[in-house]
């Protein structure tokens, strides 16, 4: 490794700023207005920060829980943490207050920082209970007696700069790879969460291999934008965010999901970090526009719309034909709904359908994923530009080795790689080997090219009764493509067949149908028009994964409902639980 390739995330960081050329670090949306804030503003105040916080006692090794909406504060108090050689513990803004007391004792954080009163709550009966917790920190204001601003800190810290200046550069340079960057509690389908110890050489390496990856010249489109929405609680948008910073590039943070349409035009990104059913739901989209459409519109529209599911990512199309779809369709399409600088989108969370990475890679907007864990920094295996296939979650990362285990296993080795489970060596043990593997839990396979498949999670596979193996991953997918599908859980453990828990787009569903009545889920029409599209599945699947019953629901898991993780993953036992009676039913 090169002596001046950034082994630590501050230095990940510092060389990124000598990149940027917009002279804007990071810009954060509140009350529908954009609040930018420059380089040189967004550098002092982390040296603010970090110094307020060491004058409140924290030193490196500390732990300080950071729970508050993706932002340029929640930049800045990670930045500081990290400058200190302290360890930042990130919590979800979904998280029950329970949790996080457990998070905040489990960790032993001395400092809780959030940032409103609104998430405060949650946690504030826990508050006296939390034996090392000495301080909090409202990020937006104060809210409860003896909380600190996030500006009491900047001023404590300026004062202690005043003083002493050159400590935080002295502070740094105490930092080494191997000391412990962050906790990240996975929030875990079953069981409490637990707390993935990772270090700043784990996060460095991981921005390193990732910037290698990226399906665009950074030197090309400098000057860019970044969106982010994903939240940075969460490895992979987290990652992505320290990368956009190591390549120089300012982020802009949205506000509200639900104005996200509006922020590409405003924004206008090169690039942003997605889960698939943001791309799913863009789908469904144009494609009812294209089915409305009448006349020559609608048949240009949908001529164009049948080029993109026939797409091949591995040697895209050229000629009159592609070339007509591009001007006529794609670059309008393009550019009303994502602005016209957009050139990639990595998504991540859950599978990709080979569906919709066609799709946009007709549309011209690079769309592809990589896989990995918050255990692996969290990417493991990522796209590359000329080599992509469908289905495919990318080849490994650089210094990154994936194999398969016996029993079908992805296992992992390399630099980003966790510690391990924060105090919890039993656990450790059970998926990190004496020789560096960790055991991921997912099952897959390589192909003859080393990309790797992933086909479900080791204990989401289950048996039917008769004896054969069911992933239900790969059939929720296939189905959720469908736009009138919101959500599905496939269930079948012990039974003789599949069946599936299906979770209605209402709005979907009503435009088709014109159905606005309560009830939908038992409508005749609505049932007919699901069938349709189930059955539609089914002749692309062996005959003991088809899907031979279902059950609709028109109330979306949740994770206030308990089904839904804070990443958004199913917890299929909490599902099993509580729709019961609905199973049976459809085995009686």
């Amino acid at each position: 490794m090169h002596k001046n390739t950034p082994t630590t995330i501050p230095h990940v960081v510092d060389v990124g700023f000598a990149k940027n050329t917009t002279g804007i670090a990071c810009a954060t949306k509140r009350g529908g207005v954009w609040r930018e804030t420059s380089v040189d503003d967004f550098r002092e105040k982390i040296e603010a920060f970090a110094l307020g916080l060491y004058a409140l006692g924290i030193r490196q090794g500390d732990r300080v829980a950071l729970h508050a909406e993706n932002s340029t504060e929640w930049l800045i108090v990670d930045q500081a943490v990290l400058r200190l050689g302290a360890v930042t513990v990130p919590i979800y803004t979904t998280q029950p207050g329970d949790q996080i007391k457990y998070i905040l004792e489990n960790a032993e954080a001395r400092i809780y920082v959030v940032s409103t009163e609104a998430l405060f709550a949650g946690l504030q009966p826990f508050v006296d209970e939390i034996a090392t917790l000495e301080t909090t920190v409202g990020i937006l204001g104060t809210y409860a007696p003896g909380m600190l601003s996030f500006d009491d800190v900047l001023g404590r810290g300026r004062e202690r700069r005043d003083a002493a200046p050159g400590l935080l550069d002295t502070l740094q340079e105490t930092i080494a790879p191997d000391d412990l960057a962050t906790l990240v509690y996975t929030s875990g389908t079953t069981g409490l969460p637990k707390g993935v110890m990772l270090t700043h050489g784990n996060l460095a390496s991981n921005v390193l291999a990732v910037e290698d990856r990226f399906p665009f010249d950074p030197d090309a489109d400098r000057g860019g934008s970044m969106l982010s929405y994903l939240p940075l609680s969460h490895s992979l948008e987290r990652t992505a965010t320290l990368t956009y910073l190591y390549i120089g590039f300012p982020i802009y943070f949205v506000e509200d999901f639900q104005e996200i349409r509006e922020d590409f035009q405003t924004v206008q990104p090169v690039h942003m970090s997605t889960v698939p059913r943001l791309m799913e739901k863009i789908h469904a989209g144009i494609l009812a526009r294209a089915d409305s459409l009448s006349g020559a519109r609608g048949l240009l529209m949908r001529w164009a719309m049948g080029r993109a599911d026939r797409y091949d990512v591995a040697k895209p199309p050229s000629g009159l034909a592609h070339n007509l779809a591009e001007r006529l369709v794609f670059k309008k399409l393009r550019d009303a709904i994502f602005g016209a600088n957009l050139k990639a989108v990595t998504s991540g969370g859950a599978a990709l359908s080979p569906t919709l990475m066609r799709f946009f890679n007709a549309l011209g907007i690079f769309c592809a994923q990589g896989y990995g864990l918050t255990e692996t920094s969290p990417v493991a295996t990522l796209y590359k530009q000329g080599a992509l296939k469908p289905g495919s979650a990318g080849l490994p990362i650089r210094d990154v080795e994936v194999r398969i285990a016996d029993d079908g296993e992805i296992l992992v080795r390399g630099p980003n790689i966790m510690k391990g489970y924060y105090k919890l060596p039993d656990k450790t043990a059970e998926v990190l080997t004496d020789d560096g593997w960790f055991h991921t839990g997912d099952i897959g396979h390589l192909d003859e090219d080393g990309h790797l498949f992933i086909t479900d999670r080791k204990k989401e596979l289950f048996k039917l009764s008769t004896g054969k193996y069911i992933a239900p991953t790969p059939i929720e997918i296939a189905l959720s493509a469908s736009p009138f599908v919101e959500q599905v859980v496939v269930v079948g453990s012990e039974y003789k067949f599949c069946a599936a828990l299906i979770v209605l787009d209402v709005g979907a569903v009503r435009a088709q149908l014109g159905e606005d009545t309560d009830g939908l889920a038992a409508h005749a029409d609505v049932i007919g028009l699901i069938e349709k599209e189930v059955n539609a599945i089914n002749e692309e699947l062996p005959h003991w994964e088809q899907v031979k019953k279902f059950h609709l629901l028109e109330t979306p898991f949740s994770i206030e409902g308990g089904e839904l993780t804070p990443t958004l993953k199913v917890k299929r036992r909490i599902v099993h639980e509580k729709y019961r009676d609905q199973i049976e039913a459809m085995y009686g």
